[in-house]
Protein backbone atom coordinates (compact mmCIF):
# COMPACT_ATOMS: atom_id res chain seq x y z
CA UNK A 1 0.00 0.00 0.00
CA UNK A 2 0.89 3.39 -0.40
CA UNK A 3 0.95 5.27 3.14
CA UNK A 4 1.90 8.45 3.96
CA UNK A 5 3.42 8.44 7.91
CA UNK A 6 2.26 12.40 8.85
CA UNK A 7 4.36 13.50 12.18
CA UNK A 8 6.12 16.67 13.59
CA UNK A 9 3.72 19.39 13.34
CA UNK A 10 3.11 23.02 15.45
CA UNK A 11 3.04 21.28 19.12
CA UNK A 12 5.42 20.84 21.76
CA UNK A 13 5.58 17.25 21.33
CA UNK A 14 6.98 17.87 17.93
CA UNK A 15 10.33 16.04 18.61
CA UNK A 16 8.29 12.75 19.94
CA UNK A 17 6.10 12.76 16.76
CA UNK A 18 9.37 12.98 14.30
CA UNK A 19 10.99 10.00 16.37
CA UNK A 20 7.21 7.61 15.74
CA UNK A 21 6.77 8.91 12.61
CA UNK A 22 10.30 7.55 11.50
CA UNK A 23 10.13 4.24 13.14
CA UNK A 24 6.43 4.09 12.23
CA UNK A 25 7.84 4.92 8.60
CA UNK A 26 10.45 1.90 8.69
CA UNK A 27 8.27 -0.63 10.04
CA UNK A 28 6.27 -0.44 7.21
CA UNK A 29 8.73 -0.34 4.70
CA UNK A 30 10.31 -3.60 6.27
CA UNK A 31 6.56 -5.12 6.18
CA UNK A 32 6.61 -4.22 2.15
CA UNK A 33 4.60 -0.91 2.01
CA UNK A 34 5.89 2.13 0.17
CA UNK A 35 5.59 4.58 3.13
CA UNK A 36 6.87 8.33 3.06
CA UNK A 37 6.93 10.13 6.44
CA UNK A 38 6.14 14.09 5.85
CA UNK A 39 6.27 17.03 8.42
CA UNK A 40 2.86 18.08 8.63
CA UNK A 41 4.02 21.82 9.68
CA UNK A 42 7.01 21.81 6.56
CA UNK A 43 5.41 19.56 4.33
CA UNK A 44 7.07 19.19 0.93
CA UNK A 45 8.33 22.59 0.92
CA UNK A 46 11.72 21.15 -0.36
CA UNK A 47 10.17 19.18 -3.16
CA UNK A 48 9.98 20.50 -6.81
CA UNK A 49 8.42 16.81 -8.30
CA UNK A 50 4.99 14.92 -8.73
CA UNK A 51 4.24 13.61 -5.38
CA UNK A 52 3.26 10.24 -6.45
CA UNK A 53 6.73 10.28 -7.45
CA UNK A 54 7.83 9.97 -3.79
CA UNK A 55 5.78 6.09 -2.92
CA UNK A 56 8.18 5.39 -5.91
CA UNK A 57 11.79 6.33 -4.94
CA UNK A 58 11.62 6.82 -1.07
CA UNK A 59 13.04 9.22 0.29
CA UNK A 60 15.64 8.13 3.16
CA UNK A 61 15.01 8.04 6.77
CA UNK A 62 16.89 10.47 9.41
CA UNK A 63 17.35 9.12 12.90
CA UNK A 64 14.67 8.15 15.53
CA UNK A 65 16.10 10.31 18.56
CA UNK A 66 14.05 12.36 21.04
CA UNK A 67 16.14 15.19 22.42
CA UNK A 68 16.02 16.19 26.14
CA UNK A 69 14.40 19.43 25.42
CA UNK A 70 11.24 20.28 24.48
CA UNK A 71 11.00 22.23 21.15
CA UNK A 72 11.26 25.55 20.40
CA UNK A 73 8.39 26.55 18.63
CA UNK A 74 9.48 29.94 17.69
CA UNK A 75 12.27 28.63 15.81
CA UNK A 76 10.36 26.19 14.00
CA UNK A 77 7.95 28.62 12.66
CA UNK A 78 10.74 30.90 11.38
CA UNK A 79 12.54 28.37 9.76
CA UNK A 80 9.95 27.47 7.30
CA UNK A 81 10.40 28.74 4.03
CA UNK A 82 6.92 29.28 3.11
CA UNK A 83 5.55 31.75 5.37
CA UNK A 84 2.08 31.50 5.82
CA UNK A 85 -0.20 31.33 8.90
CA UNK A 86 -1.16 27.98 7.99
CA UNK A 87 -0.47 25.48 10.10
CA UNK A 88 -0.27 22.44 7.39
CA UNK A 89 2.78 22.83 4.72
CA UNK A 90 2.58 22.80 1.26
CA UNK A 91 1.24 19.83 -1.02
CA UNK A 92 0.48 17.73 2.46
CA UNK A 93 -3.12 17.37 1.91
CA UNK A 94 -2.14 16.17 -1.94
CA UNK A 95 0.16 13.59 -0.96
CA UNK A 96 -2.63 12.45 1.59
CA UNK A 97 -4.63 12.42 -1.06
CA UNK A 98 -2.57 10.20 -2.67
CA UNK A 99 -1.99 7.22 -0.22
CA UNK A 100 -4.26 4.43 0.69
CA UNK A 101 -4.24 5.61 4.11
CA UNK A 102 -2.57 7.90 6.53
CA UNK A 103 -0.80 6.87 9.22
CA UNK A 104 -1.04 9.44 11.94
CA UNK A 105 2.39 9.87 13.92
CA UNK A 106 0.95 13.82 15.01
CA UNK A 107 1.25 13.56 19.62
CA UNK A 108 -0.15 17.12 20.93
CA UNK A 109 -2.17 19.68 19.59
CA UNK A 110 -2.72 19.86 15.71
CA UNK A 111 -2.31 16.42 15.76
CA UNK A 112 -4.22 14.25 18.44
CA UNK A 113 -7.21 17.18 18.94
CA UNK A 114 -9.55 15.89 16.09
CA UNK A 115 -8.45 18.51 13.75
CA UNK A 116 -6.16 16.78 11.52
CA UNK A 117 -8.64 13.58 11.36
CA UNK A 118 -11.96 16.02 10.64
CA UNK A 119 -10.11 17.64 7.61
CA UNK A 120 -8.75 13.93 6.51
CA UNK A 121 -12.51 12.96 6.31
CA UNK A 122 -13.85 15.34 4.56
CA UNK A 123 -11.35 14.69 2.02
CA UNK A 124 -12.66 11.04 2.21
CA UNK A 125 -8.72 9.78 3.08
CA UNK A 126 -8.48 6.55 5.44
CA UNK A 127 -6.53 7.16 8.75
CA UNK A 128 -5.39 5.36 12.27
CA UNK A 129 -6.30 6.06 15.17
CA UNK A 130 -9.67 7.61 16.80
CA UNK A 131 -11.92 9.96 14.67
CA UNK A 132 -12.33 13.38 15.28
CA UNK A 133 -14.42 14.16 17.88
CA UNK A 134 -13.24 11.31 20.27
CA UNK A 135 -9.87 12.85 19.71
CA UNK A 136 -11.05 16.20 20.52
CA UNK A 137 -12.68 15.08 23.91
CA UNK A 138 -9.67 12.89 24.98
CA UNK A 139 -7.41 15.95 24.13
CA UNK A 140 -9.26 18.27 26.63
CA UNK A 141 -8.59 16.85 30.09
CA UNK A 142 -11.60 18.76 31.61
CA UNK A 143 -14.03 17.33 29.58
CA UNK A 144 -12.62 13.64 29.88
CA UNK A 145 -12.47 13.87 33.54
CA UNK A 146 -15.93 15.08 33.58
CA UNK A 147 -17.44 12.37 31.60
CA UNK A 148 -15.40 9.79 33.39
CA UNK A 149 -16.75 11.22 37.09
CA UNK A 150 -20.41 11.14 35.64
CA UNK A 151 -19.41 7.18 34.51
CA UNK A 152 -18.93 6.50 38.15
CA UNK A 153 -14.97 6.17 37.92
CA UNK A 154 -12.33 7.98 40.43
CA UNK A 155 -10.34 10.86 39.30
CA UNK A 156 -8.41 13.22 41.57
CA UNK A 157 -10.51 16.73 42.36
CA UNK A 158 -9.53 19.25 40.19
CA UNK A 159 -10.18 22.39 39.42
CA UNK A 160 -9.91 24.55 35.90
CA UNK A 161 -8.32 27.87 35.78
CA UNK A 162 -8.27 30.95 33.88
CA UNK A 163 -5.92 33.00 35.05
CA UNK A 164 -3.61 35.75 34.49
CA UNK A 165 -0.46 36.66 35.92
CA UNK A 166 -1.59 39.24 38.08
CA UNK A 167 -3.90 36.75 40.02
CA UNK A 168 -1.12 33.80 41.12
CA UNK A 169 -0.87 35.03 44.07
CA UNK A 170 -4.69 35.14 44.94
CA UNK A 171 -4.78 31.66 43.61
CA UNK A 172 -1.42 30.47 45.65
CA UNK A 173 -3.15 31.25 48.43
CA UNK A 174 -6.34 29.45 48.01
CA UNK A 175 -5.37 26.17 46.04
CA UNK A 176 -4.81 23.51 48.54
CA UNK A 177 -1.59 21.63 48.57
CA UNK A 178 0.17 19.36 47.61
CA UNK A 179 -1.28 19.32 43.78
CA UNK A 180 -0.78 18.83 40.13
CA UNK A 181 -0.42 22.15 37.80
CA UNK A 182 -0.96 20.99 34.18
CA UNK A 183 -1.63 22.19 30.45
CA UNK A 184 -5.51 20.97 29.87
CA UNK A 185 -4.58 20.16 26.28
CA UNK A 186 -0.88 18.76 25.80
CA UNK A 187 0.89 15.40 26.53
CA UNK A 188 4.49 14.13 27.03
CA UNK A 189 4.51 15.90 30.89
CA UNK A 190 4.92 19.38 28.75
CA UNK A 191 3.84 21.73 31.38
CA UNK A 192 3.13 19.60 34.33
CA UNK A 193 4.68 20.36 38.00
CA UNK A 194 4.37 18.47 41.16
CA UNK A 195 3.73 21.54 43.62
CA UNK A 196 4.19 21.10 47.32
CA UNK A 197 4.88 24.16 48.82
CA UNK A 198 3.75 27.43 47.76
CA UNK A 199 6.34 28.22 46.29
CA UNK A 200 6.56 25.51 43.67
CA UNK A 201 2.79 26.26 43.25
CA UNK A 202 3.82 29.47 42.38
CA UNK A 203 6.37 28.77 39.69
CA UNK A 204 4.30 26.32 37.98
CA UNK A 205 1.64 28.95 37.51
CA UNK A 206 4.11 31.33 36.16
CA UNK A 207 5.44 29.00 33.60
CA UNK A 208 1.69 27.91 32.63
CA UNK A 209 -0.03 31.57 32.26
CA UNK A 210 0.71 31.79 28.77
CA UNK A 211 -0.61 28.22 27.76
CA UNK A 212 -4.37 28.38 28.04
CA UNK A 213 -6.13 26.91 30.32
CA UNK A 214 -4.74 25.25 33.20
CA UNK A 215 -5.80 22.47 35.55
CA UNK A 216 -4.94 22.03 38.77
CA UNK A 217 -5.41 18.63 40.28
CA UNK A 218 -5.56 17.20 43.73
CA UNK A 219 -2.77 14.67 44.41
CA UNK A 220 -2.74 11.04 44.53
CA UNK A 221 0.21 9.42 46.19
CA UNK A 222 0.76 6.08 44.68
CA UNK A 223 2.19 4.35 41.69
CA UNK A 224 1.60 5.17 38.62
CA UNK A 225 0.43 2.49 35.83
CA UNK A 226 -0.54 2.35 32.19
CA UNK A 227 -2.83 0.88 30.36
CA UNK A 228 -2.80 0.11 26.12
CA UNK A 229 -6.20 -0.99 25.00
CA UNK A 230 -5.62 -2.25 20.95
CA UNK A 231 -8.34 -3.49 18.88
CA UNK A 232 -10.82 -3.39 21.59
CA UNK A 233 -8.17 -5.49 23.91
CA UNK A 234 -6.49 -3.94 26.75
CA UNK A 235 -3.28 -4.90 26.69
CA UNK A 236 -1.14 -5.72 30.30
CA UNK A 237 -0.48 -3.18 31.89
CA UNK A 238 2.66 -1.13 32.87
CA UNK A 239 4.50 0.62 35.86
CA UNK A 240 6.13 3.50 35.46
CA UNK A 241 9.30 4.23 38.11
CA UNK A 242 11.16 7.39 37.41
CA UNK A 243 14.21 7.16 38.97
CA UNK A 244 14.25 11.25 39.48
CA UNK A 245 11.41 12.80 40.22
CA UNK A 246 8.26 11.98 38.50
CA UNK A 247 7.09 10.38 34.82
CA UNK A 248 8.50 14.04 33.31
CA UNK A 249 9.32 14.76 29.92
CA UNK A 250 12.73 13.89 30.24
CA UNK A 251 12.06 10.76 31.82
CA UNK A 252 9.75 9.89 29.17
CA UNK A 253 11.71 9.95 26.61
CA UNK A 254 15.78 9.35 27.64
CA UNK A 255 16.32 5.36 27.72
CA UNK A 256 17.39 4.47 31.33
CA UNK A 257 15.62 7.30 33.06
CA UNK A 258 12.77 5.14 34.38
CA UNK A 259 12.30 2.01 35.33
CA UNK A 260 9.00 0.01 33.42
CA UNK A 261 7.91 -3.13 34.49
CA UNK A 262 5.50 -5.08 31.96
CA UNK A 263 3.31 -6.65 33.02
CA UNK A 264 3.07 -4.26 36.26
CA UNK A 265 3.70 -6.13 39.34
CA UNK A 266 -0.23 -6.20 40.33
CA UNK A 267 -2.14 -9.23 42.15
CA UNK A 268 -4.26 -10.86 39.33
CA UNK A 269 -7.59 -9.19 40.50
CA UNK A 270 -6.11 -5.47 40.61
CA UNK A 271 -4.46 -6.20 36.54
CA UNK A 272 -7.88 -7.09 35.53
CA UNK A 273 -9.74 -3.84 37.21
CA UNK A 274 -6.86 -1.67 35.59
CA UNK A 275 -7.71 -3.29 32.79
CA UNK A 276 -11.61 -3.08 32.46
CA UNK A 277 -11.34 0.39 33.44
CA UNK A 278 -8.98 1.13 30.52
CA UNK A 279 -11.31 -0.44 28.26
CA UNK A 280 -14.52 1.63 29.62
CA UNK A 281 -13.00 4.63 28.99
CA UNK A 282 -11.53 3.93 25.62
CA UNK A 283 -15.48 3.07 24.58
CA UNK A 284 -16.99 5.88 27.29
CA UNK A 285 -15.45 8.03 24.59
CA UNK A 286 -15.99 5.82 21.60
CA UNK A 287 -12.16 5.84 20.74
CA UNK A 288 -11.19 3.00 17.60
CA UNK A 289 -7.98 0.83 17.32
CA UNK A 290 -5.67 2.17 19.63
CA UNK A 291 -4.96 4.25 23.18
CA UNK A 292 -3.50 4.65 26.14
CA UNK A 293 -4.45 5.49 29.91
CA UNK A 294 -3.06 6.61 32.69
CA UNK A 295 -3.85 5.42 36.15
CA UNK A 296 -2.21 6.40 40.15
CA UNK A 297 -2.93 3.10 41.89
CA UNK A 298 -2.85 3.82 45.78
CA UNK A 299 -2.03 1.60 48.88
CA UNK A 300 -5.67 0.67 49.40
CA UNK A 301 -6.09 -0.33 45.54
CA UNK A 302 -7.89 2.46 44.66
CA UNK A 303 -7.41 3.26 41.26
CA UNK A 304 -7.91 7.08 39.76
CA UNK A 305 -7.93 8.20 35.84
CA UNK A 306 -5.28 10.40 35.30
CA UNK A 307 -5.73 10.81 31.38
CA UNK A 308 -5.86 9.27 27.99
CA UNK A 309 -3.97 9.44 25.15
CA UNK A 310 -5.17 8.59 21.38
CA UNK A 311 -2.26 9.11 19.63
CA UNK A 312 0.31 7.36 21.89
CA UNK A 313 3.74 7.18 21.21
CA UNK A 314 5.87 4.89 19.27
CA UNK A 315 9.73 6.05 20.31
CA UNK A 316 11.93 3.53 21.41
CA UNK A 317 11.17 4.04 24.95
CA UNK A 318 7.40 4.42 24.45
CA UNK A 319 4.70 1.79 25.72
CA UNK A 320 2.37 0.79 24.31
CA UNK A 321 4.96 -0.95 22.21
CA UNK A 322 5.93 -2.22 25.22
CA UNK A 323 2.25 -3.52 26.16
CA UNK A 324 2.25 -5.08 22.90
CA UNK A 325 5.77 -6.95 23.34
CA UNK A 326 4.10 -8.42 26.71
CA UNK A 327 0.90 -9.38 24.27
CA UNK A 328 3.13 -11.02 21.74
CA UNK A 329 2.96 -8.29 18.91
CA UNK A 330 5.80 -7.16 18.04
CA UNK A 331 6.53 -3.43 16.60
CA UNK A 332 6.26 -4.11 13.12
CA UNK A 333 3.06 -6.08 13.49
CA UNK A 334 1.32 -3.67 16.13
CA UNK A 335 2.44 -0.74 12.87
CA UNK A 336 0.65 -3.66 10.68
CA UNK A 337 -2.27 -4.16 12.95
CA UNK A 338 -3.02 -0.31 13.02
CA UNK A 339 -3.26 -0.29 9.62
CA UNK A 340 -5.46 -2.71 8.94
CA UNK A 341 -7.74 -1.55 11.22
CA UNK A 342 -7.79 1.76 9.43
CA UNK A 343 -8.83 0.17 6.38
CA UNK A 344 -11.23 -1.47 7.66
CA UNK A 345 -13.49 0.33 10.15
CA UNK A 346 -15.00 3.54 9.27
CA UNK A 347 -13.71 6.46 10.85
CA UNK A 348 -16.17 8.48 12.94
Amino acid sequence: MNIVVLCGGLSMERNVSICSGTLICGALRKLGHRAVIVDMFYGLEDYEGDPAQLFEALPPLGEARVSEQAPDLEAVRKARKWQSPSKVGKGVFELCALADVVFLGLHGACGEDGRIQAALDLMGVPYTGSGYLGSAIAMDKDLTKQLVRAAGLKTPQWRLLYYREKQIEALCGELKLPCVVKPVDSGSSIGVAIAHSREELEKALRENVGLGRVIVEQYVHGREIQVGVLRGRALPSIEIIPKEGFYDYKNKYQAGAALEICPAPVDPETEQRLRATALKVHKLLELRTYSRTDFILTEDGDIFFLEINTLPGMTPTSLVPQEAAAAGIDYNSLCQIIVDDAMGGVNA
